[in-house]
């Protein structure tokens, strides 16, 4: 199986599985003196775990991390830097049943057909549980850009049709609900949504809305490795994410040239001395960084394991009917605001890293410093 690692100059190479012994990530091209401690690195793997019983998976996992190297005595030392998780909680015998039946909404079948065996053990390396692998990762990634000032944040915009309302929008908030809302109201009428959802063996979907500040003019590459591009590709490898828009995104297929263009007006405050006015372009104009703040949102499906019945065929098959038992979230979406965060810090880092390299007068800056 090829295109488990993802970066050009700071790559990230994920391994495991849902049900397998450990879960894991070596990070290669981080560069050393970065303070990073396995308890930061744990901080964030917990933002990950299920927060409510009433609406998330029963499996509780641990998710203890173990840096295993390219960190000693808490700072990164430049080689590179593999982090392990062990399954502790996996109840493999659960899906016993699913052996021979293709679940809907899930990848049994071209899994199957592409490679002649699949992980029926709550889906192998196609499960949700992979991407804590690109969370331990993504600590990394935003230890660096935390040093130099950039941050990024994401939360929940909606779920259902349930929606922030944008004035209530509280940052503070987004923590202190399981919902991870900015918006304690939504929040409260999202979570007996899904808690109702459940009760019936269903299951929702949502967006999650993310945004980065302090990148500086110029990061991405202007053909194919846009800034849009990159973190398009990163956001749709996340397995129940089904689509992103930037900016006003959709909208902007309704507005005129007149409307959606942002005009650029002087500004004191800022490195170059200019600025937008608004930010219909999501921070991002012609694949690169604009000094805007970046503004981009997921769209995430409803998690397919429901225990509804559903009609679907075996692997002789034939016609059959399954209803999902073992333990699942209602709705994977505020589990994904941390994945959202962590892959667009590690395509942030690795454009970022891409940028240095763009003129030589930066690169003799950095040899004069090194001479």
């Amino acid at each position: 199986m090829s295109g488990s690692t993802y970066g050009k100059l700071f790559t990230v190479t994920t391994w495991g599985e849902s049900h397998g012994k450990a879960l894991g990530v070596v990070v290669d091209g981080c560069p050393a003196g970065v303070h990073i401690t396995e308890e930061y690195i744990q901080r964030e793997l917990n933002k990950r775990r299920p927060q409510d019983p009433l609406i998330s998976t029963p499996r509780t996992e641990p998710d203890r991390v173990e840096v295993l190297s390219g960190i000693m005595n808490d700072i990164t030392t430049g080689t590179p830097i593999s982090l392990i998780i062990y399954n502790t909680s996996a109840k493999s015998a659960d899906y016993e049943y699913l052996k021979e039946i293709y679940r809907p909404g899930h990848a049994d079948y071209p899994y199957e057909i592409k490679y002649g065996i699949r992980d029926y053990r709550g889906g192998g390396r196609s499960s949700g549980r992979e991407t804590i692998a690109r969370v331990a990762a993504g600590a990394i990634a935003k230890k660096i850009l935390q040093s130099i000032e950039i941050n990024i944040f994401a939360y929940t915009i909606s779920i259902g049709d349930i929606k922030i309302n944008p004035s209530a929008f509280n940052k503070e908030e987004i923590c202190k609900n399981p919902m991870y809302m900015p918006d304690k109201d939504a929040a409260y009428k999202a979570h007996k949504l899904v808690s109702n959802l459940r009760k019936r063996g269903d299951s929702i979907g949502g967006i999650v809305e993310c945004r980065v500040n302090g990148l500086p003019v110029g990061i991405g590459e202007p053909v194919f490795d846009k800034l849009d591009a990159k973190l398009a590709q990163a956001m749709l490898s996340i397995g129940a994410a089904k689509g992103i828009e930037i900016g006003s995104g959709f909208g902007a297929a309704q507005m005129t040239g007149s409307y959606n263009n942002d005009p650029y007006i002087l500004d004191d405050n800022t490195t170059f001395g200019i600025k937008k006015s608004s930010n219909n372009a999501g921070g991002i104009l012609g694949g690169m960084s604009d000094g805007s703040e970046i503004v981009f949102r997921v769209a995430f499906k409803p998690t397919p394991s429901i225990s509804t019945l559903q009609t679907t065929v075996n692997t002789n098959g034939e016609k059959t009917s399954v209803n999902i038992k073992g333990r699942h979230d209602a709705c994977i979406v505020p589990r994904a605001v941390i994945v959202v965060e962590s892959m667009a810090a590690i395509t942030i880092v690795d454009l970022l890293f891409q940028s240095i390299l763009s003129k030589m007068e930066t690169i003799k800056k950095a040899l004069i410093k090194i001479k």
